[in-house]
């Protein structure tokens, strides 16, 4: 980063000394250098002083919480389509051809628990011009794979509570889209699947203080603030609006959120950031408006613009403040000192760390 101000301070800060802190959210683990959603991850995280970790929350096809990214991303993450359990997934390998990328689709409803069981964790990287399993599985890495985990150890969303807990962080679990028809096989339904996952932190006897559920999805949130009160005090509002390049910030939608019991937002960094008319980064008028009806606010993702990313106009914007401020960091102490994030997931939790280590965060 260039010289001045933020990089003298954060300079100063080298010796430490380091402690946790929930500033810094691990988002999936740490999977820039590990699969993610593993017991590997995990650990890491926490050792990089992740105060928060992240399991995102699927289930199988005998209803059993798992943590994967996507109901639909086994193909991806695991070892899936090298075992016989390719046979169950809604779309089986499919090799690439002149007209199409090579494909597949694997979802966690698809196969049981025991069979969950059996696979091993990867990181998320295929090659779409594969025209074999294995060739599409050995895609050029873009992450700093630095673990040599052979198989990635996966979790049960109960098991992620009793490693996260034993590690001494707070959690976080995110409800995920389930991908299939709610209810699922006319038994399961989406309130029952929001319950299930806050009743696996009652069954741990986890304080509810210590958990950050949280939806893409407004209707989870609003159902935890009436059922599970207790949980909600802390619930997120994960925020998508801002994918659809039409929206516009409104105060009184703000308000309206507060007023509904929603206590905290998070939206991608994109839409807490803005450049004025000389090309200075400022806040946006949604941080504006937000802290102006008094939601806290957390925001994702704080590796954004690596490898990993969407390709969406939110990226695009943002690789143009990235060109305008030169550096990750001078991006983050906006977000910081001057819109007042509370949190900000993070791939790799310890430059976050390191950052609100500096400042006292």
């Amino acid at each position: 980063m260039s010289a001045g101000p933020l990089r003298s301070q954060l300079e100063s800060c080298a010796d430490g000394p380091f402690t946790r802190t929930k500033f810094s959210i691990a988002h999936r683990g740490a999977p820039l250098g590990y699969p993610e959603h593993t017991r590997e991850g995990y650990v890491a995280a926490a050792q990089q002083g992740a105060g928060v970790i992240e399991c995102d929350v699927t289930f199988t096809q005998d209803l059993a919480l798992v943590c994967r990214h996507s109901q639909c991303d086994l193909h991806r993450t695991t070892n899936i389509l090298q075992t016989d359990l390719a046979k169950q997934c809604r779309q089986e390998f499919r090799p690439a051809t002149d007209e199409s990328p090579a494909s597949a689709q694997c979802c966690t409803s698809e196969i049981t628990l025991a069979q969950f069981r059996t696979l091993c964790a990867r990181h998320d990287h295929v090659d779409s011009t594969a025209t074999t399993v294995d060739a599409f599985l050995q895609s050029p890495v873009t992450q700093v794979e630095v673990d040599n985990v052979g198989c990635g150890t996966l979790l049960t969303h109960a098991e992620s509570i009793e490693v996260i807990g034993q590690l001494g962080s707070s959690f976080t679990p995110e409800l995920k889209a389930p991908m299939v028809e709610m209810p699922f096989n006319n038994t399961f339904s989406q309130q029952d699947y929001a319950s299930k996952m806050l009743e696996e932190y009652v069954a741990a006897d986890i304080s509810p203080s210590k958990v950050h559920p949280q939806s893409f999805n407004l209707n989870d949130v609003l159902y935890w603030i009436k059922h599970y009160p207790q949980f909600a005090q802390q619930a997120v509002y994960l925020d998508p609006r801002g994918r659809d390049t039409d929206f516009v910030a409104n105060l009184k939608d703000m308000q309206a959120l507060k007023a509904s019991g929603v206590n905290t937002i998070a939206p991608p960094m994109p839409m807490l950031l803005s450049l004025d008319n000389q090309g200075n980064l400022q806040p946006s008028e949604y941080a504006t408006m937000a802290k102006a009806a008094g939601l806290d606010i957390i925001t994702w993702t704080f590796e954004s613009g690596s490898a990993t990313s969407p390709n969406n106009w939110m990226y695009t914007k943002l690789h143009s403040i990235m060109e305008k401020e030169g550096d990750m960091y001078g991006v983050l102490d906006m977000l910081a000192k001057q819109i007042g994030i509370k949190g900000i997931f993070s791939d790799w939790p310890g430059t976050v760390t390191y950052y609100a280590n500096c400042f006292d965060l």
